[in-house]
């Protein structure tokens, strides 16, 4: 199995630095720059297997980005952006302001509009409802991507905002084609 995740394109609020997690806001115009981003990315997709899927969460700044790159995606809510509750439309910076090191370092014990652990559940959910593709490409969320990297790289999702996932950003990820039955190595988390 292989994921291809693209984050999003910028919006205001990326620019802004403010949290958009639920809320549904629209790309910012594209600029040359992004243009270019997206033509190379398009260009290392072609010369890679096709995906036999290509998902977006409901949120519309995903869904406008795989258009842009030219595709129509299907929609799985199971890739929303974690729910960040009263801190949706504040600085990030409130956000360590409240927490600091608990964001950084166990923000498995928050509860925001979601709780963590429950974003969690949700990409394990993820995880095992598609194990069975050969190629997905994702235009996701960062909170998102950098959750399952965390929890594929380090078994555990704690580590997930000490990792960084620019704007328009293509990473890959080769999960165990029978990853259901591999939760040793993803710690044992439950997906129930």
């Amino acid at each position: 199995m292989q994921i291809t995740f693209i984050r999003h394109l910028p919006t205001q609020w990326n620019k802004q630095n403010i949290l958009q997690g639920k809320r549904d806001l629209p790309l910012l115009p594209i600029t040359e720059q992004m243009e270019k981003e997206i033509i190379r990315n398009r260009h290392r997709l072609h010369s890679m297997k096709s995906p036999d899927l290509i998902l977006t969460s409901s949120l519309k700044r995903t869904y406008q980005t795989a258009r842009l790159y030219g595709f129509e995606p299907e929609t799985d809510t199971l890739l929303d952006e974690l729910d960040f509750g009263p801190f949706e439309g504040k600085k990030k910076a409130a956000l360590f302001e409240t927490f600091g090191d608990i964001w950084l370092d166990r923000p498995s014990e928050l509860i925001l509009g979601e709780s963590v652990r429950n974003f969690e559940k949700r990409i394990f959910r993820f995880m095992e409802k598609y194990f069975s593709k050969s190629h997905i490409l994702i235009f996701g969320h960062g909170c998102w991507i950098r959750g399952c990297l965390s929890l594929y790289y380090f078994g555990t999702i704690d580590k997930m905002n000490r990792l960084s996932v620019r704007n328009n950003e293509m990473i890959f990820l080769f999960p165990p084609n029978d990853f259901h039955r591999q939760k040793n190595k993803w710690k044992g988390l439950s997906t129930g």
